[in-house]
Protein backbone atom coordinates (compact mmCIF):
# COMPACT_ATOMS: atom_id res chain seq x y z
CA UNK A 1 0.00 0.00 0.00
CA UNK A 2 2.88 2.46 1.21
CA UNK A 3 4.77 1.53 -1.97
CA UNK A 4 1.61 2.35 -4.19
CA UNK A 5 0.98 5.53 -2.63
CA UNK A 6 4.66 6.75 -3.72
CA UNK A 7 3.85 5.27 -6.64
CA UNK A 8 1.10 7.54 -7.20
CA UNK A 9 2.84 10.89 -5.99
CA UNK A 10 5.53 10.76 -8.18
CA UNK A 11 3.41 10.25 -11.18
CA UNK A 12 0.67 12.44 -11.17
CA UNK A 13 0.22 11.72 -14.79
CA UNK A 14 -1.13 8.15 -14.28
CA UNK A 15 -3.93 10.07 -13.06
CA UNK A 16 -6.54 8.29 -10.95
CA UNK A 17 -9.30 5.65 -11.74
CA UNK A 18 -12.39 4.70 -9.53
CA UNK A 19 -15.07 1.92 -9.66
CA UNK A 20 -16.91 2.87 -6.58
CA UNK A 21 -20.43 3.69 -7.50
CA UNK A 22 -20.63 5.56 -3.65
CA UNK A 23 -17.87 7.62 -4.13
CA UNK A 24 -19.54 10.23 -6.44
CA UNK A 25 -21.76 12.72 -5.03
CA UNK A 26 -23.22 16.20 -6.10
CA UNK A 27 -21.75 19.79 -5.60
CA UNK A 28 -23.92 21.64 -3.62
CA UNK A 29 -21.51 24.82 -4.86
CA UNK A 30 -21.28 24.99 -8.62
CA UNK A 31 -25.21 23.62 -8.36
CA UNK A 32 -26.96 25.13 -11.70
CA UNK A 33 -29.92 26.46 -9.78
CA UNK A 34 -27.48 27.66 -6.75
CA UNK A 35 -28.48 31.39 -6.78
CA UNK A 36 -25.55 34.23 -7.63
CA UNK A 37 -25.61 36.23 -4.90
CA UNK A 38 -22.53 38.24 -2.93
CA UNK A 39 -23.35 40.17 -0.06
CA UNK A 40 -22.09 44.09 -0.15
CA UNK A 41 -20.11 43.86 2.83
CA UNK A 42 -18.19 41.06 1.14
CA UNK A 43 -17.46 42.85 -2.03
CA UNK A 44 -16.74 45.97 -0.28
CA UNK A 45 -14.33 44.10 1.71
CA UNK A 46 -13.07 42.45 -1.28
CA UNK A 47 -12.34 45.55 -3.26
CA UNK A 48 -10.33 47.60 0.16
CA UNK A 49 -8.25 43.52 -0.14
CA UNK A 50 -7.79 44.41 -4.00
CA UNK A 51 -6.61 48.07 -3.19
CA UNK A 52 -4.39 46.97 -0.34
CA UNK A 53 -2.94 44.70 -2.49
CA UNK A 54 -2.24 46.85 -5.41
CA UNK A 55 -0.82 49.72 -3.14
CA UNK A 56 1.73 46.57 -2.08
CA UNK A 57 2.36 45.81 -5.34
CA UNK A 58 3.27 48.79 -6.06
CA UNK A 59 5.58 49.62 -3.00
CA UNK A 60 6.92 45.98 -3.69
CA UNK A 61 8.35 47.36 -7.58
CA UNK A 62 9.26 50.88 -6.23
CA UNK A 63 11.40 48.58 -3.55
CA UNK A 64 12.84 46.23 -6.35
CA UNK A 65 13.78 49.07 -8.83
CA UNK A 66 15.49 52.14 -7.23
CA UNK A 67 16.54 53.23 -10.91
CA UNK A 68 13.29 54.86 -11.84
CA UNK A 69 13.64 57.64 -9.39
CA UNK A 70 11.14 59.10 -7.30
CA UNK A 71 8.64 61.92 -8.59
CA UNK A 72 7.10 64.38 -6.33
CA UNK A 73 4.33 66.82 -7.16
CA UNK A 74 3.67 68.42 -3.45
CA UNK A 75 5.52 72.18 -3.07
CA UNK A 76 5.86 71.71 0.57
CA UNK A 77 7.98 68.80 0.32
CA UNK A 78 11.26 71.20 -1.09
CA UNK A 79 13.37 72.67 1.63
Amino acid sequence: ALKQLAVDYLHPEVGVTNTDGAAFGRNYFNRASAPDVEDIELADERAEVLAEAAALKKLAVDYLHPEVGVTSVDGAAFG
